[in-house]
């Protein structure tokens, strides 16, 4: 006896099946794309660090991402526009005193370029996606020198890694607008005095309002 032929319905659903298959295929192999390209692009600078020294492979990485450089001495950031690897091999024997990562898709991984620094004053992850609370806890090795340090709107940053800040006995500017922690006026008040003398900016304190009567 032959077996009933299928129905547009069953032919409609087996398609819809086969698309929805591929469809996830698809997303899937993008996913995997996108954190390979991740990874890579965060790659530690070996070589440039075992040649020319932390200080050119941090700028080296940081351009790379599309952030800013600045070296001791000098008041503009380098960019990465035109031939900005030309500048880096020219400015290789120059401090690193500044690194704006800010919204590059910088990771734990890529901290690697970053650590090694000496004199590193400034550093700018706001907006980065990829910077949390272990990443944060990475850079305890800058804080003899780190005097300013912007965390502002990194959607992974919580008060535990705020704790970590803690190595910071330099800091004098600290922006934290923006984070994602339960209670802001408690984190701040804590930030106040673990970094004592330290401008904060973000989780302000609320001012409560004037008392009926008052002026």
């Amino acid at each position: 006896m032959a077996a009933p032929r299928a129905g547009p319905a069953h032919r409609l659903l087996q398609g819809l099946s086969r698309w929805f298959y591929d469809v996830e295929a698809a997303l899937n192999w993008a996913e995997r794309l996108r954190r390979l390209r991740l990874h890579r692009i965060n790659a530690s600078h070996v070589y440039l660090r075992d040649t020319y020294g932390p200080d050119m492979a941090a700028a080296a990485f940081t351009l790379s991402l599309g952030g800013g450089v600045r070296y001791e001495g000098q008041e503009e950031w380098l960019r990465p526009h035109g031939p900005w690897q030309a500048k880096v091999l020219e400015l290789r024997s120059a401090p690193v005193r500044g690194l704006d990562l800010s919204a590059c898709p910088v990771t734990y991984s890529g901290l690697d370029n970053v650590v090694p620094l000496s004199g590193l004053e400034l550093l700018d992850l706001s907006a980065c996606p990829h910077v949390d609370d272990w990443a944060l806890a990475r850079l305890h090795s800058l804080g003899p020198s780190l005097r300013a340090l912007s965390l502002s709107r990194c959607p992974r940053v919580t008060e535990r890694g705020l704790a970590t800040l803690h190595h910071f006995r330099e800091l004098r500017y600290l922006d934290v607008t923006g984070l994602a922690v339960s209670s802001p006026g408690l984190v701040r008040i804590l930030l106040e005095e673990m970094l004592p003398g330290c401008r904060i900016v973000g989780m302000e304190l609320e001012t409560p309002p004037p008392s009926p009567g008052t002026t």
